[in-house]
């Protein structure tokens, strides 16, 4: 008798011990979907689209609630509302993760270059805005790691009107260094990719690009660097890890 009740309480112990478990995970994956849709989510830097500022294996976050809420702050991008809640304007220099506006779905990161009203343009690789060419101070030559081995190219500082600055990567004369001028729609903005002749952005039609970026697929604000690798491995096979591969320099920088 005594080992047959030591053996029930065993197994109520047991039954009462998972639920106890069950709504702490169930708790514990709300906060993470609460944080992930209102402060801070996660993301990674696939392409090179953005050198030499982000590069390929850097792993960032992103500020939810810098420019407000849209269905796509949510995880899968509900139908549940449209337009923006608590909407906060853009800056010109923002580096932004936005959903691709040809499907609603496939996140990209860009440079936010202008602003609803403004006009752009490109010529012989340099920007205009609303008529002016932005000023740009050459860095010299570098070398980075692109999406398909080694890139070289000049690099240069790009002033906006109001002093923010910013790194570009010019790698060659492509169709990207001339354009026709852009007027960005109202509710519109119009992105470009650092790796100013390896990025599909703004300058190119939706068709083949990313033309111009609805205020509703924003999805936030690139802010700091919390990993980066130069090899294969994700953030979360740690097992895979290299030490010689991993960045541990960009650890915590802050993205501008």
């Amino acid at each position: 008798m005594v080992g047959t009740e030591r053996g029930t309480a065993t197994r109520k112990k047991a039954k009462g011990g998972t639920r106890e478990i069950v709504p702490t995970l169930a708790w514990a994956v709300l906060i993470a979907l609460v944080i992930r849709s209102t402060a801070f989510e996660p993301f990674n830097i696939p392409s090179g689209s953005m050198l030499p500022t982000l590069l390929i294996g850097d792993y960032l976050f992103v500020s939810k609630y810098a420019y407000g809420y849209s269905r796509h702050s949510l995880p899968l991008s509900p139908n549940l509302f449209s337009g923006r809640l608590l909407g906060q304007e853009p800056q010109r220099g923002d580096v932004v993760v936005f959903k691709w506006p040809g499907d609603d779905s496939t996140d990209y990161i860009k440079r936010l270059i202008g602003l609803p009203g403004d006009r752009i343009q490109v010529r012989d690789g340099v920007l205009y805005l609303n008529g002016e060419a932005v000023r740009r101070e050459p860095l010299g030559v570098v070398e980075v790691g692109g999406s398909h081995g080694p890139l070289r190219g000049q690099a240069y500082r790009e002033i906006l009107p109001g002093g923010r600055s910013y790194t570009t990567l010019d790698t060659g004369n492509t169709a990207g260094d001339n354009t026709s001028v852009y007027v960005v729609p109202p509710g519109r903005y119009f992105m470009m990719g650092d790796n100013r002749d390896d990025s599909s952005d703004s300058r190119f039609p939706l068709l083949g690009g990313v033309g111009f970026v609805p205020a509703e697929n924003l999805v936030g604000r690139a802010e700091v660097l919390f990993f980066s690798t130069a090899g294969t491995a994700s953030f979360w096979e740690f097992w895979n890890w290299r030490p010689d591969r991993i960045r541990f320099g960009r650890f915590f920088m802050s993205v501008k």
